[in-house]
Order: structure tokens, then C-alpha cells, then sequence
């Protein structure tokens, strides 16, 4: 599998030889709204850093007013996706073929959701393969997106085969506790939004293993997220006191190895 390479260097310490970093996502700008700042993070301290996409996002809307009704979504946000990956220091970016399958209704052939997990899991072990990760980080997809799950399970899967290089595999969380918050300020201003209808959203407190104070991160981060011009950052429209707290801290939860319980990791990385 052709992987494109977008940036980073020979340099680096011994940790950043030993550890590599894959993120897996579903759509373009998944890995800068969900992930930027672990990306940024694992730069900083040297660990070289790979980026898997499942879609090219083709079923997001473009936000009104940037001159991109009569768009290619896919070619755009694909676009995108390399930008924002470059800033934050994604040493390669990998472009599967699915379609994105949108948040409801049958899924059409050829759509992520549409493909057996097999199928799926298959492709990304390819790029684990060739990548030799030692932690996969994928969203936990507690957002409600079918995409996101679908790419979440499939990652586990792949990660868990025989052989695997990988040594641990997190989900990148959406807290519970501050997704409410969230809700019923959505419920107060946009009554009638789909996400409403999702249930309650988010991974509960006592799951999350892993907490990592990114605040350092965040100016790059806004930056990549303005790099994805078609799309409107769900931060955006939050109160600064509640867009800090999403942003400030990454939350996680280790499921490879299973977490056994105890104080909840403070660093991901060894070095």
C-alpha cells in the first residue's frame, strides 16, 4: 500500500526511534478535531507520527459562505486532511477508498459501513504492518457516528491480530460529563439538531484511563482546524469555559492492554 509522506526529519531521540504513533480515523478532520493535540504532543517529544484515513468526507456539508457549495467534498477535504496533517507534523498520511457513509439511512455499497469489519480491519493491519506503530489511537466514537464506531472496532481488530507490533491501543474520548454540557447547551440554541436524538453521549468518567495536558498544544491545534475551511470545529460554537475544557486535556481510555485499574496514566509515551 502506497503511503504518501507529508513532513518530519531524521532527528529525533531514542524514544522517538522506539515509539511511533497511528491514528486512525474515519473522515478528514477527524484527526485534527478529535486528535490535534495528542498529534502535536508526540511531535514534541519526538515520536514520529502516521495518520490513517477510512473516507474522504464526501457527505459533509461545507459550511456556508467559503465558496465551496459547488465543491469536490471529497477532493477538498482530502486536501484538507494533507494540510492540517503537515502543520501538526504527520509524517505520512494514508487515504483509504470507502465512501463516507453519513449518520443515517442504509448505507450505500461502497460506503465504510457498507464494507465488512473484516474487511476493514484487513486494510488497516496493512498499515500497521508496514508502519510498525507501537500505540494506535483511534476516536471512541461516542459521538453517535456509525463511521467512527465502525473504524473504532475495526482498529481494535487489526491491532489485535497475531504479530501485531502494536503494544497498546487507546480510544480518544469524549468525556460524558462535558458532552451534556454540550447537549443541553445545543438543546437551548439548535432544539431541533439531529445529535439530540443520539442518546447520552460520551465515554463515563470511570472508563477513561489516561488524561494528558495538552493546553500547550492549543494554538497549533486552532490552526490545523482552520486548515479544514469546509468544516465548522463543534468548539466553535461553545463558551471559551467549555471549548478550554475539551481542548485543554486529551482524555483516553486504554483498552490494549485492558486496564487493570489504579491511578489513571499521566503520559503516553516513555520518553
Amino acid at each position: 500500500m502506497p503511503l504518501r509522506r507529508i513532513g518530519g526529519d531524521e532527528e529525533g531521540t531514542d524514544m522517538a526511534r522506539d515509539e511511533r504513533l497511528l491514528v486512525v480515523v474515519a473522515h478528514p478532520d477527524d484527526e485534527t478535531f478529535g486528535c490535534g493535540s495528542l498529534l502535536a504532543h508526540a511531535r514534541a517529544v519526538g515520536v514520529p507520527t502516521f495518520v490513517a484515513c477510512a473516507t474522504r468526507g464526501e457527505a459533509g456539508s461545507p459550511t456556508p459562505g467559503r465558496g465551496l457549495d459547488d465543491a469536490d467534498m471529497a477532493e477538498v477535504r482530502a486536501a484538507e486532511l494533507h494540510a492540517a496533517a503537515e502543520l501538526l507534523g504527520v509524517e505520512r498520511v494514508v487515504l483509504f477508498d470507502w465512501a463516507d457513509s453519513d449518520m443515517e439511512g442504509e448505507p450505500a455499497a461502497g460506503t465504510l459501513c457498507a464494507a465488512p469489519l473484516d474487511d476493514v480491519a484487513d486494510r488497516i493491519a496493512e498499515v500497521i504492518d508496514e508502519i510498525r506503530p507501537t500505540v494506535v489511537v483511534t476516536l471512541d466514537a461516542s459521538d453517535g457516528h456509525r463511521d467512527h464506531a465502525h473504524v473504532r472496532d475495526a482498529t481494535v481488530m487489526a491491532a489485535s491480530r497475531p504479530g501485531s507490533p502494536v503494544e497498546r491501543v487507546y480510544l480518544q474520548c469524549l468525556a460524558q460529563t462535558l458532552m451534556r454540557r454540550w447537549v443541553e447547551l445545543l438543546a437551548a440554541d439548535q432544539p431541533d439538531s439531529a445529535h439530540l436524538e443520539l442518546g447520552d453521549l460520551g465515554t463515563p468518567e470511570d472508563l477513561i484511563t489516561t488524561y494528558l495536558d495538552t493546553a500547550e498544544h492549543l494554538e497549533l491545534r486552532d490552526r490545523a482546524m482552520g486548515l479544514h475551511r469546509s468544516q465548522t470545529p463543534p468548539y466553535d460554537v461553545m463558551p471559551a469555559d467549555l471549548r478550554r475544557d475539551f481542548l485543554a486535556t486529551d482524555r483516553l481510555r486504554r483498552v490494549i492492554p485492558p486496564w487493570t485499574g489504579g491511578e489513571p496514566e499521566r503520559r503516553l509515551f516513555a520518553g
